[in-house]
Formats: structure tokens, C-alpha cells, sequence
């Protein structure tokens, strides 16, 4: 993936979400390590995800809904708290409403829909 240039085609969308992930974990601090189990996907190929060397498919299902989720869950983070330290405190915080640290949550997609859905429900408000 070069990043100087444009990406066209079938690949577009596979460039886009992966881009997408890997600045959302870097904007949120949530670690490579802490990234692979959300995704479902081992260290390693996290790892070439973060070099440029791997894309997520839509052929491989399921890590590419999560990774949509994932997207989802940043975009609602910052239209709630922006870039800001605030968004990793909150993700990083106790959250009595969820029961337990949204960052931790995540881990799991149970977790990522249920703090995805408080976080919808908290977006409407707004």
C-alpha cells in the first residue's frame, strides 16, 4: 500500500479499511497485541498489517466485519469525545453501565456490539 498514491479497483476497499484500522488503533492507543484478539487475527499478521504488507478481504468474513465494527467503534468515539486524551480515558476507564473497562470489552464481539451499542445510544443524545 502505498500511501502516495490513490487505490483503485477491487482493492480499494480492502486499502480504505485497513488504513482505516490501523489509525484508529494508533488514535485510540490500543496495541498491536490488544488489536490482533479483536480482530481475530494473529500478532504477525497484524504486524504486516501495520507495515503495509497485509490487507484485510472481504473473502476472510468474519475478520473483515469486526474490522468494520472496530472502524465504527472509533467513529463513534470521536464524534463523542474527539481526538483527545478523552476518548483513551474513557476507553481505558471503568464504565459502571457497561461493567467493566470498554478497552477490555473489546476484546470479544459480544463486548464490541454492547459498547458499540452504548456508544450509539449516548451518539443520539449529542
Amino acid at each position: 500500500m502505498n500511501e502516495s498514491q490513490p487505490v483503485t479497483g477491487p482493492d480499494a476497499a480492502a486499502a480504505t479499511l485497513t488504513k482505516a484500522v490501523v489509525r484508529a488503533a494508533g488514535l485510540m492507543g490500543v496495541s498491536q497485541q490488544s488489536l490482533a484478539r479483536i480482530i481475530g487475527v494473529s500478532p504477525a499478521t497484524i504486524s504486516r498489517m501495520f507495515s503495509g504488507q497485509y490487507q484485510l478481504a472481504r473473502e476472510r468474513g468474519k475478520e473483515w466485519e469486526i474490522a468494520v465494527l472496530f472502524v465504527r467503534l472509533f467513529r463513534s468515539m470521536d464524534a463523542i469525545f474527539g481526538h483527545a486524551d478523552t476518548a483513551r480515558q474513557w476507553l481505558n476507564g471503568a464504565n459502571l453501565a457497561l461493567h467493566g473497562k470498554p478497552v477490555e470489552l473489546i476484546q470479544n464481539t459480544e463486548g464490541l456490539v454492547r459498547v458499540l451499542h452504548y456508544l450509539d445510544a449516548h451518539r443520539g443524545r449529542i
